[in-house]
């Protein structure tokens, strides 16, 4: 069973490196799943950290694969650390299993790139505006769980600001005029893009309202994350409108959207470029 709380990287990271030692070994699913007397199933569930790793399989695995006494030993010491449930575990009954798991990537992202076609993107937003928002499009929400996602929006936010990690997001002028909450909560979102703008580890890009289409017109909202670990790849997370997100991790996949992302980022005004005015001013032309 997945653990609840979805895989940390460390776990992640301890499943991909059981996959490569089985391929560098040669050893198929099905003869790695005969050492452990399971289906072929058990093993690809443990390689794709969808079940907690067993020592006790573990240790066999690696003895099937003829893993040196050296090199087992290390991945053996790790196995307490790969198990351990994520810091977001205690919020785990306010999201959903699959935003367990992108958490679980976005923790350990060096490299957070954002789009939203037509709001501030998530980990920009502030707190009242994050609450106005989900007032508006979840109005059957219980307080207590919305207020759980608030608080965990922002310990991602603030987890993201202190590991250093860069986030670059791009979106429409269009965002800045779609009236979220109260006068008040526009112009302290608006203060905190224009802060954001001139940190060293913030990117943020807005496309002017008579821009041309461009590489992302019509895209929902998405995050590309890069996580400094050669044995996780980017991931993509297309979050389709009425239906559960799309995580890509193939390399075609996350290319197309990297790709799409470099497209529209080089059509939009450059970083530190002055945010369009607000509704009612000369500079929203």
């Amino acid at each position: 069973m997945r653990p609840r709380s979805g895989p940390t990287v460390e776990h992640r990271v301890m499943a991909a490196r059981l996959r490569i030692l089985r391929e560098r070994a040669g050893v198929s699913l099905p003869a790695a799943a005969s050492a452990l007397g399971a289906h072929p199933a058990t093993v690809r569930r443990i390689e794709r950290a969808e079940t907690g790793l067993d020592s006790g399989q573990v240790r066999v695995l690696l003895d099937r694969y003829g893993v040196s006494a050296g090199e087992a030993g290390t991945i053996m010491a790790g196995l307490t650390a790969a198990n351990l449930p994520g810091w977001w575990h205690r919020w785990r009954d306010a999201i959903e299993p699959w935003q367990q798991g992108v958490i679980g990537i976005e923790s350990s992202a060096g490299l957070v790139r954002t789009w939203h076609p037509s709001l501030v993107p998530e980990l920009l937003r502030t707190p009242a505006y994050e609450s106005a928002l989900s007032r508006m499009l979840l109005p059957g929400e219980s307080a207590v769980r919305r207020d759980l996602r608030l608080e965990l929006l922002g310990e991602r936010q603030r987890r993201l600001e202190e590991r250093g990690a860069t986030l670059w997001a791009v979106f429409p002028a269009a965002a800045l005029h779609t009236r979220v909450g109260g006068p008040g909560v526009m112009a302290e979102q608006r203060a905190l893009l224009e802060e954001a703008a001139h940190q060293r580890y913030r990117t943020v890009q807005v496309v002017p309202l008579d821009a041309p289409p461009h590489a992302l017109t019509g895209v929902p909202p998405l995050r590309l994350l890069r996580v400094p670990a050669p044995e996780i790849g980017d991931r993509v997370v297309l979050e389709t409108p009425g239906s559960r997100p799309d995580i890509l991790d193939d390399a075609a996949g996350v290319t197309e959207y990297r790709i799409r992302l470099d497209g529209a980022c080089a059509e939009a005004p450059p970083p530190g470029a002055p945010l369009p005015g607000p509704p009612g001013t000369d500079s929203n032309a």
